[in-house]
């Protein structure tokens, strides 16, 4: 389809998407068992498309699906996503196809940022959603002002007349300033890279160039109709913003979180610098401002759970997915307005749809058994990355992501060596090394690590990446040795 074709009508995409819908096959990772991916393959129920659930925003009155689409995972050309394989051409006709079932089956909200998809998502978006009048959905995107060369007044300005430029609209419903609570650095007057920290660089992003004041500007003329921010990183920032908003000097009108029943009460227990989702929650719950919701499944950790959990889950509810699991407990809180998921194929779509037409909400005993879950899972021990590649690219040509995902799937699968008394141990190392050498290329694996910490300004996990290498590197070097 060319964006220049008129708006179709609801008959017309649901024959095209329902098509697309049986022909589609899911690309399955490889670190699923083949029975969670014989469950994968199991036919999705075709969902309703008149029982999605909505929540009503407060300060406008408008009725937002709990489902958002997640425009930073958008399918490319010959399979996989734009986030993996970000030199390869957006699909935009399976974009468009997503979109359409999407839009079909109740869901109105769709996230995107100048940054995803190497810059290429917000056009994408426009692309496909541009086909529809403009009240049947709502744009949320965001100021990604991460390099200091975008620090300017000016520079922000064009960022955000370029995001209404590329979406073809005329206003955003919801923008956020991106990723408050990180740090990052500077050359300074000698040219020599200085670091910041969280309050450093949120006034060097947004306040001391006048762009928020100027922001606030754009929604009193109505280019902005909700104005809030993404956490990520340091709790003084978060904090410090909900000051400003309780006393008056800069408004709130939603804030988007991470929230899922893993971070629900062990965020910090994982990685000490993330803060917990219950704090935050309720942060936001006492003032009154809706939650939007990131990473409801973890980057997929939360959908390709070790096998030893999958069994527990399906155990207890055969008929549905395990992601419906974190889909259906992100939701539940009344205070969230929406649920974004990041969806690459159109069996994410339904599942996700199936989840929220209409949600059933978590019960007090649901809550408990994900409790225990999510302390299965943080007795694993295993390197908090949810693939989300915003470490890449490395200078020295290292695939962080892909040695992570291995480190984890080893752990998960029962693949970790600990000890050459142990009676599995030479199943063990074979499998990790084997699979090491033939996820990572040998000049991209951790031995080549020179410990830059470049990578560590811009993880949303605030990862310690560059001790995490080490400790893989010399796991990997024990092996080989077979010092263990």
């Amino acid at each position: 389809m060319s964006e220049k074709e008129n708006p179709i009508n609801r008959r017309e995409f649901l024959k095209t998407a329902g098509a697309a819908a049986v022909a589609t096959s899911a690309v399955l990772s490889a670190c699923n068992s083949n029975e969670q991916q014989q469950s994968y393959k199991t036919t999705i129920p075709e969902p309703p498309t008149d029982k999605m659930t909505y929540r009503t925003n407060p300060k406008t009155g408008d009725k937002i699906s709990l489902l958002g689409f997640g425009m930073m995972r958008l399918p490319i050309e010959g399979g996989g996503s734009g986030r993996e394989n970000p030199d390869s051409p957006i699909d935009q006709d399976m974009v468009n196809k997503q979109v359409d079932y999407a839009i079909g089956h109740g869901v109105n909200l769709f996230d995107t940022s100048p940054a995803y998809c190497q810059g290429r998502s917000e056009k994408s978006t426009g692309i496909a959603l541009h086909r529809y009048p403009r009240d049947k959905y709502f744009v949320s995107t965001k100021l990604s002002n991460f390099n200091p060369a975008t620090w300017s007044l000016e520079s922000g300005k064009e960022m955000f007349n370029n995001s209404l430029k590329e979406l073809q609209i005329d206003y955003v419903d919801f923008l956020l300033l991106h990723a408050i609570g990180g740090t990052s650095e500077r050359p300074n007057a000698q040219g020599i890279n200085e670091q910041l920290d969280s309050k450093q660089t949120l006034y060097a992003r947004y306040i001391d160039n006048g762009l928020l004041d100027w922001l606030v500007g754009q929604q009193k003329q109505g280019k902005i109709k909700n104005l809030g921010f993404s956490y990520h990183g340091d709790i003084k920032m978060f904090d410090l913003l909900l000051q400003w908003h309780d006393e008056g000097k800069y408004h709130w009108d939603f804030v988007l979180i991470e929230l899922n029943y893993l971070d629900w009460k062990h965020a910090s227990e994982i990685n000490p610098r993330n803060t917990n989702a219950e704090y935050l929650y309720t942060e936001l719950e006492k003032r009154g401002i809706p939650s939007l919701i990131m990473e409801p499944l973890l980057g997929g950790r939360l959908a390709k759970v070790p096998d030893f959990i999958f069994k527990k889950m399906k155990s207890r509810d055969p008929e549905h997915s395990i992601a419906s699991w974190a889909m259906r407990y992100a939701g539940s809180p009344k205070g969230v307005l929406s649920v974004l998921s990041g969806m690459t194929y159109l069996e994410n779509v339904k599942d996700n749809i199936n989840t929220y037409a209409p949600l059933k909400p978590v019960s007090e005993e649901e809550k408990q058994f994900l409790e225990e879950v999510a302390d299965d899972i943080v007795g694993l021990n295993t390197i908090p990355c949810n693939d989300c590649k915003y470490c890449m690219p490395c200078p020295y040509g290292i695939d962080i992501p892909a040695i992570f995902v291995h480190y984890n799937k080893c752990i998960n699968e029962g693949n970790m060596a600990q000890s050459s008394q142990h009676p599995e141990y030479e199943k063990q190392r074979r499998a990790f090394l084997v699979g090491y050498d033939r996820s990572v290329p040998r000049l991209r694996q951790a031995s080549h690590c020179v410990g830059c910490h470049q990578c560590e300004w811009h993880c949303p996990q605030k990862i310690k990446i560059a001790e995490e290498l080490q400790k893989v590197d010399k796991y990997v070097e024990a092996l080989k040795q077979g010092k263990l």
